[in-house]
This record gives C-alpha cells, sequence and structure tokens, in this order.
C-alpha cells in the first residue's frame, strides 16, 4: 500500500514539475513571439519612407473643381487678352513657349499666376505619399478650386452666388467621416488667389470676394495662398508660379549656371504699371516709376499698362530683362505681393522691397530669414523723403562683393521656388525640393503640431 502511495506521489510530481516547464515554455514561445513582432514593427517603422507623410486626397464631387475648369470660358474675363482654356494645357502649366530667339530648355510655358490651384492638384496626384486610407493620412487634401471659382463670379452683384460654393464644401466635408477626427484641423488646401479675395465680411453687394476663409468650418483648415493675411493664424503663404517647370534636379543646375554668367548691364529695373495713388500702394508705386524714369541711365522701366505697346505678358520679354537686371523693384500693386518677384528671383535679379509684407512676412516657408543676405529692403519713408535718385543711391553704395554674395544666395533660392512639371519622376537619391515639396512638408509638420497640442489637452 505504501508503496502504491509513493508510486502516485511520484507521479503527481512529475506531472506537476512537466505542467510547470510547459508553461514557462509557452511563456518563452509568447514572449520570444511579441518581441519579434514588436522588432519587425520598429524595423517597418524605421523602412517605411512616407511614414508621417501620408496625403489622402478627398475625392470632391466634380462640380468644386473638374466642372469649373471645363467650363473655362466663363472664368476668362473680357479684358484677357488670352484666353483662361489656354492656360490650362498641360495640366495647369500653359502653353509651351517656343519660337525664333528663344535659347532656353523645353521646360518653359507660358503659365497664368492663377493657375496653382489646378497645377498644385495635378502634382499632388503624382505625390509618392498618397494612400487610400485616411486613418494613417498626416494631413487630409481637399482641392477645391477656389480661385478659379471666385473668377467666375467675380462681377456679380449677388453675394450669395458668390459664397454658394463655398458653404455647399464645408457643409459636404462635415458628412465626411474624415472630418470628425479633429473636426478638420487635419485639412488642408490650396488658393490661387490672395486671402483677401475670400475675406469678405459684410453682405453689401459692392464688397468685394467671398466670404469662405471666414466660415466658421474654414478657421479649422489650413489654407495655402499666394499672398495670406499677416494676421491669420491658418494661412501659409506658398510661391506664385513661374514660367520654369523642370523635369529634373539636372535641369535645375543648368539653369542656375547658365545665369550665373549672365552679362548684367543695366543696375536695376521694373516691370509693372501705375496704380491708383489713393492708397499708400499706389503712392509707392508712383515714386518707384517716377525714380526709374529719372535714373535712365541704369534703369529699366517695362511699362505694364494695358495701353502700353510692350506687352508684359511675354514671358520672354520679362525674363531677358530680369537676367540684364542686378536689382529688381519689387514695390507693392493691387495687393503686397508680385508674382515678379518669383520671376525675377528665377533670373537671378536681386529683389528690392518696399514693404515687409511682399515677401518677409509671407514666405516663411520658402525663403531664409535672413533677408539682408539675399534682397534689399528700403522703408517708405525713406524712398519719400530721400531725394528723387534714392533708389540709385542705395543701390550703387552696396560693395560689388556683397552684389556677388547676394545674387549668388538669390540663385540657390531657385529650386525652393519653382513648380516643377506635375509629371516628373523622382529619381532615387534626388535631394533638391520644389516649390511643392517645401509647401507639403510645411503642412504636415504644422498639422503634426496641432495634433500633439490636442493630445496633450486630452
Amino acid at each position: 500500500m505504501e508503496e502504491k502511495t509513493t508510486t502516485l506521489l511520484l507521479f503527481l510530481s512529475l506531472l506537476t514539475i512537466s505542467l510547470l516547464l510547459l508553461r514557462l515554455s509557452q511563456d518563452k514561445i509568447i514572449l520570444i513571439t511579441t518581441t519579434t513582432t514588436t522588432s519587425d514593427s520598429d524595423h517597418q517603422r524605421r523602412h517605411d519612407p512616407c511614414l508621417g507623410r501620408y496625403i489622402y486626397i478627398h475625392n470632391l464631387p466634380s462640380r468644386f473643381n473638374l466642372e469649373i475648369i471645363k467650363d473655362c470660358k466663363s472664368i476668362t474675363r473680357p479684358k484677357d487678352k488670352i484666353s483662361m482654356c489656354k492656360y490650362l494645357e498641360n495640366s495647369g502649366i500653359g502653353p509651351l513657349i517656343g519660337g525664333d530667339g528663344f535659347d532656353y530648355s523645353p521646360s518653359w510655358y507660358a503659365t497664368n499666376q492663377f493657375m496653382l490651384e489646378v497645377i498644385f492638384h495635378e502634382k499632388m496626384k503624382r505625390y509618392e505619399c498618397l494612400t487610400r486610407n485616411s486613418s494613417l493620412a498626416s494631413a487630409i487634401y481637399v482641392p477645391y478650386y477656389a480661385g478659379l471659382d471666385f473668377r467666375r463670379h467675380l462681377r456679380r452683384r449677388n453675394v450669395a452666388a458668390r459664397d454658394a460654393a463655398g458653404k455647399e464644401l464645408v457643409k459636404w466635408l462635415k458628412k465626411q467621416p474624415q472630418w470628425k477626427d479633429m473636426s478638420g484641423r487635419d485639412h488642408f488646401l490650396v488658393t490661387g488667389r490672395i486671402s483677401r479675395d475670400f475675406r469678405r465680411n459684410s453682405d453689401n453687394k459692392s464688397a468685394w470676394g467671398t466670404n469662405f476663409m471666414l466660415l466658421p468650418e474654414s478657421l479649422n483648415l489650413t489654407f495655402l495662398t499666394i499672398e495670406r493675411s499677416l494676421t491669420s493664424h491658418n494661412e501659409f503663404a506658398i510661391p506664385y508660379p513661374t514660367y520654369f517647370h523642370p523635369t529634373s534636379t539636372s535641369e535645375i543646375l543648368r539653369w542656375q549656371d547658365k545665369i550665373r554668367l549672365t552679362n548684367r548691364t543695366i543696375l536695376f529695373s521694373f516691370a509693372g504699371a501705375q496704380r491708383p495713388i489713393r492708397n499708400q500702394n499706389g503712392l509707392v508705386r508712383t515714386q518707384v516709376i517716377k525714380q526709374c524714369k529719372s535714373s535712365s541711365n541704369t534703369c529699366r522701366f517695362l511699362d505694364c499698362d494695358v495701353k502700353a505697346n510692350i506687352s508684359c505678358d511675354d514671358p520672354i520679354s520679362l525674363m531677358k530683362l530680369f537676367e540684364s537686371s542686378v536689382f529688381c523693384l519689387q514695390p507693392p500693386g493691387d495687393s503686397l505681393t508680385r508674382r515678379s518677384v518669383f520671376d525675377s528671383i528665377l533670373a537671378g535679379c536681386i529683389p528690392v522691397f518696399f514693404n515687409q509684407g511682399s515677401a518677409y512676412k509671407q514666405y516663411r516657408w520658402h525663403i531664409p530669414k535672413n533677408n539682408s543676405e539675399y534682397s534689399v529692403y528700403i522703408p517708405v519713408k525713406e524712398l519719400r523723403t530721400g531725394g528723387k535718385n534714392k533708389i540709385e543711391e542705395i543701390l550703387r553704395g552696396i560693395p560689388n562683393e556683397r552684389v556677388v554674395g547676394m545674387r549668388e544666395n538669390v540663385i540657390r533660392l531657385i529650386p525652393k521656388i519653382v513648380y516643377s512639371k506635375p509629371n516628373r519622376n523622382k529619381p532615387d537619391g534626388e535631394i533638391l525640393e520644389d516649390a511643392f515639396d517645401v509647401a507639403v512638408k510645411g503642412v504636415v509638420k504644422g498639422i503634426e503640431g496641432i495634433r500633439r497640442k490636442e493630445f496633450k489637452t486630452e
């Protein structure tokens, strides 16, 4: 009896030990499996170049984009010399420039300054980090052509008709599941017009623009505009489109080398038209034109008035002028900013500003903070009280070595202020970023900051 009891106890002990060993073995397997899974996840995170860069594009109803450009005749104004339909060619970058005496590369197009919405959308369609899963997206792009839509209703006195599409858009967005997570604070939108065109704060029929940016829902969106409101928290200015849309980094480098060797026989130039003198912008421009004309031996004035014989719509005439100039004057016009700023930078011409809101407080993602290293700033007071040749005196007083350094800094800005051709393929290892790349990076970083702030608050 004792022997059977001993045997039974021994069996139970062995069974207990076996079960314990099995449990320990299973725990080890689970631990190894968990560790391996975590390791694989970290490995994938490190080797996914799109992590933190994914963009989701809203598939908007066609009335917010495609139908607008199909109705291109309605966005052409009576005084336009060329139909806007022509500018929609080649994914919005316009017709190819060519002809006798044209010695540039085949990447120059007659691009209209209001086509940024179309250009950006076409480039975004080919962005390397698109996702169809919005939960993976760092930002959500809303391809509404707000500027072109506004152009269709430019002269309508019925404010309700002008505002209708913007209100319909936010109504549509609020119904989408992507809106619920952050109430639109991870959404962004590009406009090819200045901010003021979307900030009408009255229902007066004669008041300018739409109220799109002032809608409660719009205050949560991030807007990329060619000119931002300096008091707005959710607007960021990005460059106007230029005439150059390179297909490769090597093409940009060749262009930079070309303009480094350009013979600049004109000290300073101005391309623009007179503006009414009822406000400060008009007064500044009047002074600039007067001083340019009084310095006829050192300044060239290209009159862009509609009655002038020379057309400033001719890209070749403009680029030849800027390439021949050491400095390019950039006074405000209808608004603080000008497309000419970017055309002159593209030509390697040092910009001269008369208002800090013309560039320094606008394009913070695309131009450096050290303003004096690539531009000249002449305060309005100094311009108006310094005599009829004050601009020439200031520019002549800059040492040649400094001018050479400033021009080189201007030339280095070129990759970041041009929009490369929408259908170009980026080769592996490409390091130069264009204006689109810089803008997308800025949007993603900004929205990530908003997301972190909300997470901390919660």
